[in-house]
């Protein structure tokens, strides 16, 4: 029964090195990367221009009672 106990903390002794090995390389790896978190690989594109005539094409377009309109250019 002793050398079973034995081996089980002996498990546990080297689980418990293999995760803490294991969790500073993963932190070392990420310091050396890129900065962290998805906003650094955002593209921050500004907004498309509206095609010229986008006005008389939409001037049909009938609002909604809060005074939106939905109307579609199509370009190529």
């Amino acid at each position: 029964m002793t050398g079973r106990r034995r081996l089980w903390q002996w498990v546990v002794v080297v689980w418990v090195i293999l995760v803490a090995v294991a969790g500073g390389v993963t932190w070392w790896l990420e310091d050396s990367s890129e900065p962290p978190g998805p906003y650094r690989w955002e593209n921050a594109d500004p907004t498309p221009s509206l095609p010229e005539g986008w006005e008389s094409a939409c001037a049909s377009a009938t609002p909604d009672e809060d005074g939106r309109a939905l109307c579609f250019v199509r370009t190529r």
